[in-house]
């Protein structure tokens, strides 16, 4: 690895285990804003919807990423700090049955409520005139 990187993965663990809700926030957002960015070239949108990337980046930071701190807390604390593979599988089980469905759908509600309804609103407005 290079030496760029690896101070780059050493200063991000460092971030992480003294700040890890925002770390992982940030994170969140981040990762976010670059699924979102392949997502609308992929599709072949040809000018980048900034409105629609900030409010994936917005969910990603305040909703996902903590949730996703807060949740692996919770379950460290039901599963007592445990970490051989029969452990961590019954935490990859018990996240895939309740919080990924959860998150589907929150993400799904938000898509279509915020990002998309915006758009709704918008063709709906200009029919109107």
């Amino acid at each position: 690895m290079g030496s760029i990187a690896k101070k780059g993965l050493q200063q991000y663990l460092l971030q992480l285990q003294h700040h890890p809700l925002r770390t992982k926030a940030i994170t969140a957002g981040v990762l976010s804003a670059i699924s979102d960015i392949v997502s609308q070239k992929l599709t072949g949108i040809q000018k980048l919807q900034i409105r629609r990337l900030l409010l994936k980046v917005l969910l990603g930071a305040v909703y996902l990423g903590p949730f996703g701190h807060f949740l692996h807390t919770i379950l460290d604390k039901i599963f007592k700090g445990k970490k051989d593979s029969k452990t961590v599988a019954k935490k990859v089980l018990v996240e895939q049955l309740t919080a990924s469905p959860w998150n589907n759908l929150v993400f799904m509600l938000y898509y279509g409520l915020v990002v998309e309804d915006v758009k709704h609103r918008k063709t709906l407005g200009a029919s109107e005139k």
